[in-house]
């Protein structure tokens, strides 16, 4: 695979018009888009169906959707953009990992990130803006929660990757592990990942999407009755009540234990096996002993342990552990019969970690950087 110098551009035009000036097209009510069809004189059912079918190929520009009426693709242009969100940064890595960071017309801003790897496209989707979990070690919730995104938000983050996506590429897999809580907005979620993974949306195999929590247990078993085999992973970053609750706050009110019981529930129920999700922060709760205790607590467990060295973030104090430090905490897990591996890192010179470039962005509109 060619190497793909690193670039960053701002306000790259890939959808059309990129200003928030018209209404998009995604989010309008099914009973406006019913009276601006009537209005042309057109059939709404079957011009509504027309338009999806293209974004879902990767086309957002009505001009190009061939079999509307010339007529009507004018008076669409005039009236909508495809999408609410506009494109305000496009980052690309030499992994080919690509970020974007997209801006709704409230001003407010989120992160997509897609990833290539094997043929393979995933999708990092965000669910909130910012995140109000307070983990430590995260820049998304820095500066907290300000709003959880709305159904056609998350699906727009999709099809505005789709549409950057080659003829022969498509996307294959999601991950729910961007900026917010994922459960926290689970009413939302839900509804945008079954048109994710239904024939009649981007026909994603259910089985190749995960969703990440924190851990909120009675979310995690609603999400149980959804009854749809979505993998899930469980940020548990430690293996004792004490250092989660310093690393995690919200672990206060909920406690290893109920955690453990949900996701042991959730894989009852869906017939998946949990990843458990443990970030490394050096010195903190990277050592042997942090390994052992895991090992004890997930002892008898079908599960997996996704290991990820910290990716450093400006103004926090955190600090990646050198390779003999994760290959020493992989290996003390493995032995004690506990999966493990360790996550590749991807997109380290777009500030891939999430949260990263909102942060960057922010601080360069401000003069700050």
């Amino acid at each position: 695979m060619s190497e793909i110098p690193f670039k960053k551009v701002p306000l790259i035009s890939v959808s059309g018009d990129q200003s928030n000036s018209l209404p998009g097209f995604l989010g309008q009510e099914k009973s406006d888009l019913d009276a601006f069809f009537q209005s042309v004189g057109e059939r709404p059912a079957l011009r509504i169906k027309q338009i999806h079918r293209w974004m879902l190929q990767g086309v957002t520009d009505f001009q190009m959707m061939s079999d509307l009426p010339v007529g009507l693709r004018k008076a669409l242009a005039s009236s909508y953009q495809p999408f609410s969100s506009k494109i305000l940064l496009h980052s690309k890595a030499t992994d080919e990992t690509e970020k974007l960071l997209l801006e709704f017309p409230d001003k407010k801003q989120i992160e997509t990130v897609m990833m290539r790897e094997e043929g393979r496209a995933t999708v990092c989707l965000s669910t909130q803006v910012g995140c109000g979990m307070g983990c430590v070690f995260c820049a998304s919730g820095m500066e907290g929660v300000q709003r959880n995104l709305k159904t056609f938000e998350i699906q727009e983050e999709l099809l505005q990757i789709r549409a950057l996506l080659g003829t022969q590429e498509r996307i294959s897999h999601i991950v729910v592990m961007g900026m917010g809580e994922p459960l926290a907005n689970l009413e939302r979620l839900l509804p945008a990942l079954d048109w994710a993974s239904s024939p009649s949306g981007l026909g994603i195999s259910a089985r190749n999407i995960t969703i990440s929590t924190v851990g909120l247990p009675k979310k995690i078993i609603e999400l149980a009755g959804h009854q749809k085999p979505y993998h899930l992973a469980v940020s548990l970053h430690a293996p004792n009540e004490g250092l989660r609750n310093q690393i995690v706050p919200t672990n206060e009110g909920t406690g290893i234990g109920a955690i453990l019981d949900a996701a042991q529930q959730y894989q009852k129920i869906s017939g998946r096996q949990v990843t458990y999700e443990y970030i490394l922060l050096a010195g903190v709760n990277d050592h042997a002993s942090h390994a052992v205790e895991l090992s004890k607590l997930l002892s008898g467990r079908q599960s997996h342990v996704n290991l990820i060295p910290f990716n450093p973030v400006q103004g926090l104090p955190w600090q990646r552990p050198d390779e003999e430090s994760v290959t020493m905490f992989r290996e003390t897990l493995r032995v004690r019969g506990v999966s493990a591996t360790v996550r590749k890192r991807k997109g380290a010179d777009i500030d891939a970690a999430c949260g990263q470039l909102r942060r960057e962005a922010a601080r360069t509109l401000s003069g700050l950087n």
